[in-house]
């Protein structure tokens, strides 16, 4: 029997690709209620979320609305109007001028509905035209058209103009760019659209890097380097000297590493602070910038990829008065993230919260953020002394690297204070033995540590293309799973789609949590090694990291390739 309520709230469009059988029709009004609440277009909506295949959301939206449907890539780019590309819908892929004629403007869309459309006829004076297009090749379409349109500008720009902005940012006294629009050089668009397009891959780091005879800018997506553009190489002193100048770094210099940072602004509501280190090579200067994304702090401990117990047990810690939480393992493996998810859940207005950090990552509200200047004096231990003066609760501690940091944060938690850090080990039972080697009494260690996460960061899989694999019994017992539990689950791998990279969508954190029981500080009293606190460990149920990734393999949100690149 059909569902009278659906029947009658579904209208329009909606009620259109019912009527014709593309969508059932609860699915249909979903649709639409998720639209409405996103403030998104239901062409949009369903075109963003693939609950329809754009090609049939390319045609119904046609038929309906009475538009020609056409390709694309059949059109002659040379006709494309360049003096309306500054349109605001072809900077967000929505619209696409094609031709002029007769007092015409012919514009490629895939939504007739989408507000400010009709905008075009008063910035442009004609009449329009709309041909109705799928989204995925209008966005390809207008990508490559900018993107040309850029390389194009800085091409047949004069030699005399890049030697004279050559010679300015380079001669022996501070350079003075000002001659220069930065809301219009070529440059300055090319580097803002590689900082936007970075971000909207939710990339951490874009590197560029000068070669002898080329030059290549790579991002790091889903902790994998990939290249996204090689620009002219005469275009490497340019982005160089406009990066400096954006981090306030001395720009006659290229002999010595430098460090700094600066801040873009996307809209009223949302920066990202970028984080730059750049260094000499044979080749000229590299430049690495580190995307410090406030978003990626925003989701909650509980969405950090934790199971329940493991979850629980960290909450617990983090809702004691006192003692110390670490976090640990290697270079990008999420321990940053993991940090401020906590920081952002303890930040309140009854907390005094002071952190020293080398650099400050991402700039909190409400909590006290030192960084770190050795050179000046200031250095983990000076300031973690300054800190017990000022009346803290919570202390965070961006590394412990030597003894006098660690001997000072052990006595706050063992005063009255929750201190947080992080340390570099392999997994959480090898971090005692980490202290203990520092030269931290074993005494110390048993009565300050209340818990240490151990985590690493793997790719998960897009479950739009991720595929079923056939893998023999005896590969799967290999690889660490109980032989009672193979044939009790699928294990997937990747293949790509035009939704994800490589067939992986995003990332997330597997974890061994261990806190520390009574039993467990005994152990550490006695001075156990690793081996013995790893058997008490399991006895008490903690899962190590591997066992952790392995329950995601069985959940199916990560693949046994994966895993193993992680662990290899």
């Amino acid at each position: 029997m059909e569902n009278s309520s659906s029947k009658s709230a579904l209208s329009g469009f909606a009620a259109h690709l019912a009527e014709n059988a593309l969508l059932d029709k609860q699915v249909a009004l979903n649709a639409l209620s998720e639209a409405i609440a996103s403030k998104t277009s239901y062409i949009d909506y369903l075109a963003k979320h693939k609950i329809l295949d754009e090609s049939q959301v390319a045609w119904a939206t046609a038929e309906y609305f009475g538009l020609p449907l056409c390709d694309i890539s059949a059109f002659d780019h040379e006709l494309i109007p360049l003096e309306y590309l500054n349109f605001p819908l072809v900077k967000k892929k929505l619209a696409l001028p094609v031709f002029q004629k007769s007092g015409l403007l012919y514009m490629a869309i895939i939504d007739p509905t989408i507000e400010n459309l009709y905008e075009a006829r008063f910035l442009t004076g004609l009449n329009l035209r709309f041909l109705i297009v799928e989204a995925s090749k209008l966005a390809a379409e207008i990508d490559e058209i900018l993107n040309a349109r850029i390389l194009t500008e800085i091409s047949v720009q004069s030699e005399e103009m890049f030697e004279t902005l050559e010679i300015n940012a380079y001669k022996e006294e501070n350079a003075d760019l000002s001659d220069y629009d930065a809301e219009s050089a070529p440059v300055i668009n090319y580097l803002n659209r590689v900082l936007l397009d970075a971000i909207e891959k939710g990339a951490s780091d874009i590197h560029f890097e000068r070669y002898e005879n080329t030059y290549r800018i790579r991002i790091r997506q889903q902790g994998i380097l990939r290249p996204i553009t090689s620009p002219p190489l005469k275009l490497a002193n340019y982005l160089l000297a406009r990066v400096k100048v954006m981090s306030n770094l001395d720009i006659t210099e290229h002999r010595i590493p430098q460090d700094g940072r600066f801040k873009l602004i996307i809209s009223k509501k949302r920066s990202v602070d970028f984080r730059v280190s750049v260094c000499p090579t044979i080749f000229g200067e590299k430049v690495v910038l580190r995307i410090l994304d406030p978003v990626s702090i925003t989701h909650g401990v509980e969405k950090l990829g934790m199971d329940e117990v493991q979850t629980a047990n960290f909450m617990s810690a983090l809702q004691r008065s006192q003692g110390m939480i670490l976090v640990t393992g290697p270079t990008g493996s999420g321990k940053t993230v993991t940090l401020y998810s906590a920081l952002n859940y303890l930040n309140s207005q009854e907390r005094n919260i002071s952190t020293v950090e080398d650099p400050v990552e991402i700039p909190m509200l409400g909590i006290n953020q030192v960084h770190v200047n050795p050179r000046a004096g200031l250095t983990f231990a000076t300031a973690l002394r300054s800190f017990l003066r000022q009346d803290p609760d919570i202390i965070m501690v961006g590394e412990i690297r030597d003894l006098d940091t660690a001997e000072i944060a052990v006595k706050a938690a063992q005063t009255g204070h929750l201190v947080l850090s992080t340390l570099h080990t392999n997994s959480a039972p090898e971090t005692i033995n980490r202290l203990i080697n520092m030269g931290i009494a074993s005494y110390n260690i048993a009565s300050a540590l209340t818990i240490i996460v151990a985590q690493r960061l793997v790719r998960i899989l897009c479950t739009d293309c991720k595929v079923k694999l056939s893998l023999p019994d005896e590969v799967l017992i290999a690889e660490g799973f109980q032989k009672e539990e193979v044939g009790t689950f699928d294990v997937y791998g990747p293949t790509g789609c035009e939704r994800c990279y490589a067939g992986y969508l995003g990332r997330l954190g597997i974890f061994e949590v261990l806190p520390i029981t009574t039993e467990m500080s005994y152990l550490i009293l006695e001075g156990t090694n690793t081996a013995e606190i790893v058997k008490q460990a399991r006895k008490e149920g903690v899962i190590g990291l591997r066992e952790a990734g392995l329950n995601k393999v069985k959940e199916g949100v990560i693949s046994l390739d994966e895993l193993n690149r992680v662990f290899k």
